[in-house]
């Protein structure tokens, strides 16, 4: 059986409606220092994230040096980041990384 091929990262910045702006200033300071795309601030729960998330895009190459950056510049933040291999129910469970403390995702979609 074949490994997976990581075609990116999808990278969850979590947030609440006091954490926004900061949010904001970190998706805006990630897409300044590496050109990661920057996705819509949902404000609400959506798909199976828990709460108000934004997606960066970080090609699978440079997610090392993003996340580097992350651990250090996070703000607090909660962040959820996983691989992007097409299986979206292992990309959500197995292939995940933390930065801060995790939480319940709805994996309901994936059934």
């Amino acid at each position: 059986m074949s490994e997976p091929q990581i075609r990116d990262f999808h990278v969850h910045l979590y947030f609440d409606a006091t954490e926004l702006a900061r949010a904001q200033a970190l998706a805006a300071a990630a897409n300044e220092r590496f050109g990661v795309p920057i996705g819509h601030f949902h404000t609400r729960p959506v798909g199976p994230h828990p709460r108000g998330s934004c997606q960066l895009t970080v090609p699978a190459a440079q997610f090392g040096e993003v996340a580097q950056w992350l651990v250090l510049n996070r703000d607090g933040l909660t962040i959820f980041a996983h691989a992007g291999t097409g299986d979206d129910r292992a990309d959500h469970t197995q292939h995940v990384i933390w930065f801060g403390p995790s939480e319940q995702l709805d994996l309901s979609l994936f059934d």
